[in-house]
């Protein structure tokens, strides 16, 4: 396997709450407050100018792209001035990074980069010996790096010549590539805290980074096409109540990185739908059980609060380009069979509330109280949304549902997460709060395996395993969204919902 690398026009603003409204939050105050301030005639952006993104979080701090967050502003900034062996393009598929091109050998037990003539951001050259202390670095630091459980196969990176590393695996892993391509893998210089592009940051100011592209060394200076203004990209790090006003008062191009915890505001704030982009994105939004105490020790049980939610309707409150979903994977990615089926699969919908309702009755005919169950939800509008839906479920088939913070003791947690890469093995491990120990055994089985066509039936196992185990009640695929002005041509939706800074206005290529 080898890889290579408008017009303006007036409009009025619509407003549909207003400002200091009994009860509202103070997310939607602070939208109100600004669509207030902003002139009703404002001007849509045209193609003049630094392309202006805003995202959560702080893009400004000196340390942000050498340190892993789930900051959304700094993972861009990251990836903007810093790229990994290889990289994410804006349609989500790999493209070299810092290496030109590479080998996969072996099943996927070696991996061979060759590098590209690459220097750091502040002209000195980028050595093979660089590289590979970083990775090294990267790998040895669990508690910073995410990913870290996701490269346990790793055994050696070795420096072959000063332009080639080789990677060694003791088991196969032929998904490598795209672990490689996220932010936490981007290879940055630890004792400058810079990388190598595609872009540098050429200023900073308060919660603004300012960055510019960085010609590319592949290209001939006669092919490069000529930098303009617009090229340029300012970062803005914020909350995303004043991202959305931002973007809906015309005073940026994109608002990238929300989630379902934020997308009431765009309701409050009058975003058009036209600018409103949904991404199809791969990985997990469910309901893992963290407690199998009292009610919840039992699978059937389980099982009963996973038939008591309503899916489609729930989704349809949110959007109706969301889609709702009861498999584990999304496909059958590296396992041997399809995604197995969890055994309350088989009630037909419109027996689940029923079912539901008689498994709660059966627990209370024990002498037992009304089962009580606490959820953990994200602490915004979007929780509030999502907890309305799910407590009317689970009160219509007498189970008392409580509200609790996304860091408190729970039973039921919200899981909302991306896949970063398409291994069932990431999505065993994020359903897995725990698992009852024949899964759990599965798993680890499955991350041992020493041959793909063994790792293949070992994950199958394990995914029968997790469903019978019903450790996890799915509800939908992520949802995940952006603010996008039409000045934006070649920004695309993708599943892994990763959109590059330098990618956006025009394609690099």
């Amino acid at each position: 396997m080898r890889g290579r690398g408008g017009t303006g026009r007036r409009r009025r603003l619509k407003i549909f709450c207003p400002y200091g409204r009994a009860g509202s939050s103070p997310a939607v105050r602070t939208i109100m407050l600004t669509l207030a301030l902003a002139a009703a005639g404002c001007e849509q952006r045209r193609d003049v100018g630094p392309v202006i993104v805003s995202a959560t979080g702080d893009a400004a701090r000196p340390e942000a792209i050498r340190r892993t967050s789930d900051d959304m502003a700094e993972r861009l900034l990251a990836d903007a001035s810093a790229q990994g062996l290889v990289r994410f393009d804006a349609a989500g598929q790999i493209v070299p990074g810092v290496a030109e091109r590479w080998i996969v050998t072996d099943e996927g037990r070696t991996y061979i980069f060759r590098l590209r003539e690459m220097t750091w951001t502040d002209g000195r050259r980028m050595k093979a010996a660089d590289v590979v202390a970083i990775l090294r670095r990267q790998l040895q630091s669990r508690a910073r790096n995410p990913l870290a459980p996701y490269l346990t196969a790793i055994d050696s990176i070795v420096e072959m010549t000063p332009q080639v590393i080789q990677i060694e695996l003791s088991r196969p892993r032929p998904d490598l590539l795209k672990l490689f391509a996220q932010p936490d893998m981007v290879i940055v210089d630890p004792t400058r805290s810079i990388g190598s592009g595609p872009m540098r940051i050429s200023d900073r100011r308060g919660r603004v980074a300012r960055l510019t592209p960085i010609p590319d060394p592949d290209r001939a200076a006669d092919e490069r096409e000529e930098a303009q203004p617009e090229d340029d990209v300012l970062l803005v790090g914020e909350r995303a109540a004043a991202g959305i006003a931002r973007f809906v008062t015309h005073r940026s191009d994109l608002f990238t990185g929300g989630t379902i915890a934020e997308w009431p505001l765009l309701a409050a704030a009058g975003a058009e739908p036209a600018s409103i982009r949904l991404d199809p994105a791969a990985g997990l939004f469910g309901l893992a059980v963290v407690n199998r105490e009292g009610f919840l020790e039992a699978a059937e049980n389980r099982g009963a609060i996973a038939l008591a939610i309503d899916r489609t309707t729930l989704v349809q409150s949110f959007s109706r380009d969301w889609l709702p979903t009861e498999d584990l994977f999304p496909a059958a990615l590296d396992s041997a069979v399809p995604p197995a089926q969890a055994p309350w699969r088989v009630v037909p919908a419109n027996e689940r509330r029923a079912a539901a309702q008689a498994k709660i009755a059966a627990w209370r005919a024990r002498g037992e109280p009304p089962p009580a169950l606490r959820i953990a939800l994200p602490n915004a509008s979007g929780g509030t949304l999502l907890w309305a839906r799910l407590a009317a479920d689970l009160y219509a088939v007498g189970v008392r549902p409580i509200r609790v913070g996304p860091e408190d003791d729970a039973d039921l947690r919200l899981v909302d997460a991306v896949a970063p890469y398409d291994s069932a093995r990431w999505y065993l491990d994020q359903a897995c709060q725990p698992c009852g120990e024949s899964a759990s055994a599965a798993i680890e089985a499955a991350r041992l395996s020493p041959t793909l066509a063994e790792r293949a039936r070992k994950i199958a196992e394990a995914d029968a395993a997790v469903a019978e185990d019903v450790a996890f009640i799915p509800i939908a695929r992520p949802l995940r969204w952006s603010l996008v002005a039409q000045r934006l041509r070649a920004w695309r939706p993708n599943e892994r919902a990763w959109h590059p800074l330098n990618q956006l206005r025009r394609d690099p290529t």
